[in-house]
């Protein structure tokens, strides 16, 4: 077809109906998640600067495992290490799901979403070795701001009841999941020191039998699964690679093609599955022993003064924004694609600052880039502070907007017939013209088969 004649794209359209169902389902267990995510970290603040911090930190520092196995942690240690396997566990499965089935399937319509989360990125890390060098310090600590936060985000919308409409929210979503594989990239390159070569192997033999049992032999039962996965896991941490490295691993193995026996997709249904478990209790727990920050003017005074400290705050607040809006703002100025006529501007930057919530994975990089507990506590005081900044501001912005958010969250929702299917899905005549259709055709209720022009079938792994 002739560059001319080719579709606009419409960045931030109304998404697919399969696609809509999988992102409503996903952020709402997220969203709940979330709330106990902010509970849990301001339980571990309150904890860390009351006469009972003394309890926290020796509760934080008890040692218990299988010495003989090297696997003797701390509390904080088994949080970081084994609990937020299960959340890269469940980003990897979303990944998977995404680049098979899902919107990063297409290469076109991949793009602005990537490029916007890439350069949320990029910009951060650059916005923070500028700060830090500049004033004396180190580049170590580059890696920190680079990270969103789905579930502290969606709590933070929820607290503030905004009505933000699913594009939106699917668009924060795929931030966070691009940001979520960017992080393990960056934990597996640059935070693995020594490498254990038979515990690795041992570990990448565990990946094979895994698979061969998920996707080729198709055998089900979480019993097989589990112990398998424990193994791996502990192979992973055996061999010196961050033993999150093992959780994405297992995700990006998960099966996305239909099963032919129960006609559902294995990495959608694992993922529904293990999602509360990682959002309600993985997370959540990993900030109840990370967040902890004695909170006082030195502490404060440290964030505003010190290079490092504040090349992470400035990279969330400032970064983060900087980098998914002018990313969006570029890939849509020299692609084909133009902003839906139903959102503006100002709601890419309203969101653009709400990536800059970068919580969990933040702090996890942090205590991997910092090791001194000294330097550690102003770094997650930093990181607290950028997201708390980030999270605010972009409050604000999106108040502004919520009465617009909340015509069109109605719109979207509005079922007249109670088939279970919003009329805007089956009233195709009143479709707008700036809509993409090929975006808003529904072909079946799984976020799976609806195709581009002009693009053959994506074979289903």
């Amino acid at each position: 077809m002739p560059p001319g004649n080719r579709k606009n794209r419409t960045f931030l359209g109304r998404l697919p109906l399969p696609e809509r169902m999988f992102v409503t389902d996903a952020l709402r267990t997220e969203t709940v998640g979330g709330m106990v995510l902010l509970a849990a970290a301001a339980v571990a603040l309150v904890w860390a600067n009351t006469p009972l911090s003394d309890a926290y930190e020796s509760l934080r520092d008890f040692h218990f495992g299988i010495g003989a196995l090297g696997l003797d942690l701390s509390v904080a240690h088994w949080a970081a290490d084994g609990l937020l396997a299960i959340f890269f566990f469940v980003a990897g499965a979303e990944l998977k799901r995404e680049l098979v089935v899902g919107e990063l399937r297409n290469p076109r319509t991949a793009a602005l979403p990537v490029v916007a989360a890439a350069c949320g990125m990029l910009i951060p890390a650059l916005l923070y070795g500028l700060v830090a060098t500049s004033a004396g310090g180190t580049w170590n600590g580059w890696a920190v701001p680079m990270a969103t936060d789905i579930a502290f985000a969606l709590g933070v919308l929820a607290v503030i009841d905004t009505h933000l409409p699913s594009a939106l929210r699917a668009f924060l979503l795929t931030l966070a999941v691009v940001d979520d594989l960017g992080a393990i990239v960056v934990i597996a390159l640059f935070f693995t020191s020594t490498i254990n070569l038979a515990a690795l192997i041992g570990a990448v033999v565990g990946l094979g039998l895994f698979f061969h049992l998920h996707d080729r032999r198709r055998v089900h039962g979480w019993y097989w699964y589990v112990p398998l996965a424990l193994v791996i896991w502990g192979l992973t941490y055996a061999s010196g690679v961050h033993a999150t490295v093992a959780g994405v691993a297992m995700g990006l193995l998960l099966r996305v093609g239909k099963d032919g026996e129960r006609g559902r997709r294995p990495a959608e249904h694992i993922a529904h599955l293990v999602r509360p478990l990682s959002a309600g209790l993985a997370v959540p727990l990993f900030a109840l022993f990370a967040a902890g920050v004695t909170v006082s003017g030195d502490t404060l005074g440290a964030v505003v003064n010190s290079p490092e400290p504040l090349g992470v705050a400035l990279g969330l607040t400032a970064g983060k924004v900087l980098g998914v809006f002018g990313g969006s703002y570029l890939a849509v100025r020299f692609t084909r694609a133009r902003l839906s006529q139903d959102l503006g501007w100002a709601d890419v930057l309203a969101v653009a600052m709400l990536a800059g919530v970068g919580f969990t994975v933040s702090l996890l990089i942090g205590e991997l880039a910092y090791p001194n507990p000294a330097d550690l506590e102003h770094i997650k005081a930093a990181v607290l502070l950028g997201s708390l900044a980030s999270a605010l501001l972009a409050c604000v912005l999106l108040r502004l907007r919520n009465n617009k958010y909340r015509r069109l969250y109605e719109e979207e929702n509005l079922d007249e017939d109670a088939d279970g299917i919003p009329d805007i899905y089956q009233h195709h005549t009143s479709v707008r013209p700036h809509h993409n259709a090929d975006l808003d055709t529904p072909h079946d209720h799984h976020p799976t088969t609806s195709r581009h022009p002009g693009n053959p079938p994506t074979p289903e792994r």
